[in-house]
């Protein structure tokens, strides 16, 4: 995937949609070929972190225990503690995941928070990931750094369909920056996939309300 190019397709798809009142996103959407998603083997699921970010942070939100309670409280967006966990019914677990883009758990109440939220998040992609470094011990966790990198950590993952897609910027950003961020996903997205460039059958770049262009 060559920069240059990359940068004129990046300019293409800023052409090809209407100025709007909200920054829209930059996505990239992965067309895959060759797997079979039936096979928990071939399933693909990896995290990034982007150079440039996708142009906002993610919401985090901290389920814990009263060991975690008061230090999750610094860092993240939103902490639910463990003696709460009952008072969400699915409508209210429904707008959380809808909420927050990731969420950490502490290990040792794994099962409180699966027997409350998994039934919601799990179909969501929504549980504490410990691949992510979501799922975090009840006591000697950095929970500081641990929620910076969350900030910018994406979930790239195809188990139920052969499309992928991610946000990878938004129209704010340089071109630079994006070209960059397109080049670091399509890296990683390579080396994850078994047969490497022979499962991916198209990538498409397109802004939120614009038209895709394709990048290969």
């Amino acid at each position: 995937m060559e920069k240059e190019k990359l940068l004129e397709l990046i300019k293409k798809a800023r052409e090809n949609t209407k100025k709007r009142n909200f920054a829209q996103s930059f996505d990239i959407i992965v067309n895959l070929q060759h797997l079979s998603l039936n096979k928990p083997e071939e399933q693909i699921e990896f995290f990034i972190q982007l150079n440039y970010g996708k142009g906002r942070d993610n919401k985090v939100c901290a389920l814990v225990g009263g060991e975690l309670i008061e230090e999750a409280k610094k860092f993240f967006d939103n902490v639910i503690t463990q003696d709460n966990f009952d008072k969400y019914d699915v409508k209210a677990i429904k707008k959380l995941s809808s909420e927050y883009d990731l969420f950490v758990a502490q290990g040792d109440i794994m099962a409180q928070v699966a027997k409350y939220f998994g039934r919601v998040f799990g179909p969501r992609g929504k549980m504490p990931n410990p691949k992510a470094g979501c799922v975090v011990p009840p006591k000697g966790a950095n929970l500081q750094a641990i929620a910076k990198k969350l900030k910018n950590t994406l979930k790239a993952s195809a188990k139920k369909s052969l499309v992928m897609q991610i946000t990878v910027g938004n129209e704010k950003m340089k071109d630079d920056e994006i070209a960059s961020n397109i080049i670091q996903f399509y890296k990683q997205l390579i080396n994850t996939l078994p047969q490497h460039e022979n499962n991916i059958r198209n990538i498409k770049l397109k802004l939120t309300m614009g038209k895709s262009v394709e990048l290969m």
